[in-house]
């Protein structure tokens, strides 16, 4: 089973909330250089305080081995050029280690935040996808950009503007994904998708797995992955306390109506309802409260340091092809704990095609 890790690696509680603080710059070559050195398949940096394409670029040239990707950058929120160009840069700079993971984000982000119009998701990911491939295909060969798509015509290419071929042209791209028809969108476009941590091991095999394997084209190579919910320690105290702070976020997930699919799966839609109302009321200290153990250990995946890798293989061996954890790292104890780990892991009997 393939390990992946999100930037900063030794400042988050595992598989949890990301920090307040803001990322420190000058600590991603250390981080980058110290994943390349502990054995992980992949470095991510998700979209939340700032730029990802920046940042690895950062870890690119502090590493040499490890694959390096966004989790995820937001599609719509950019244009597919803009997008094609950074995921290229990044490629060139990196000789061939990038990914791109690219998500939707909900409509209140993309058209409030992000000040874009919004169109359904998953046909309008799917053209985005294509568009960017086109675009690649263009670069690459030097032919003419031609793509049209219900969201998308793209037909100037202007040499000025037109970037030069790459040694590693074949950029692989993820597509996050909770529900069947994006999954099936990522299925048929992409070359893997990213679940989110709503996405508990029965829904992975009720709903996930049977989606990606409509619509996949025979013989393409596909890759499932997953930033499960973690909670783990070295000891029995700080454990429990992670577990808490598990149930708080598990909480807050079941609370989002975006993630509400995989609850109402397993039962819990109207505990999915009641956290959506508390949450409106700001009235967090009662959320957790709600997710009783039998929730809580459906989605967490609650384990000491030494029990945590056979307890992730049990849990999704069969299911994912990647996993995303760490545990913080401070000593240097800490990181051969963290490269036994990764270790058992990457000894794991790879998932079968879904």
């Amino acid at each position: 089973m393939k390990t992946e890790t999100l930037l900063p690696l030794g400042k988050l509680d595992p598989g949890l909330a990301v920090p307040d603080s803001p990322l420190d710059l000058a600590s991603v070559p250390r981080e980058a250089g110290l994943v390349d050195r502990l054995g992980y398949h992949g470095l991510l940096m998700e979209e939340t305080k700032d730029d990802p394409f920046a940042v690895l670029a950062l870890a690119a040239t502090a590493s040499s081995r490890v694959q390096l990707g966004t989790s995820v950058a937001i599609a719509f929120a950019r244009s597919p050029y803009v997008t094609a160009m950074s995921a290229w840069t990044l490629q060139k700079l990196s000789g061939g280690r990038f990914e791109l993971g690219l998500g939707s984000q909900v409509r209140g982000h993309v058209r409030r935040r992000f000040g874009m119009e919004w169109h359904p998701p998953g046909p309008w990911m799917r053209d985005y996808v294509r568009a960017v491939r086109a675009i690649w295909t263009a670069w690459q060969h030097e032919t003419r950009l031609e793509f049209d798509s219900a969201h998308y015509k793209l037909d100037l290419s202007v040499p000025l503007f037109t970037p030069a071929p790459i040694e590693h042209p074949d950029i692989p791209i993820l597509v996050a994904a909770v529900n069947p028809y994006m999954a099936g969108v990522a299925a048929a476009v992409a070359d893997g998708v990213r679940l989110h941590p709503v996405c508990s091991p029965r829904y992975i095999a009720e709903v996930i797995r049977p989606a990606v394997a409509a619509r996949r084209p025979t013989g393409q190579r596909f890759e499932l992955c997953l930033k499960p919910l973690i909670a783990t320690a070295g000891d029995a105290d700080t454990l429990a306390r992670r577990t808490e702070i598990a149930r708080q976020r598990l909480a807050f997930y079941v609370s989002t109506p975006a993630y509400r699919l995989p609850f109402e799966r397993a039962g819990l839609g109207d505990l999915a309802a009641e956290l959506a109302q508390l949450s409106k009321q700001q009235r967090w200290n009662e959320m957790a409260k709600r997710i009783d153990d039998a929730v809580l250990h459906e989605w967490v995946v609650v384990a000491p340091y030494a029990d945590l890798a056979a307890t992730l293989v049990a849990r999704y061996g069969q299911l994912v092809d990647r996993v995303e954890v760490s545990i913080p790292q401070s000593t240097p104890g800490d990181h051969a704990v963290l490269a036994g780990i990764l270790d058992e892991l990457a000894r794991a009997p790879a998932a079968p095609a879904a």
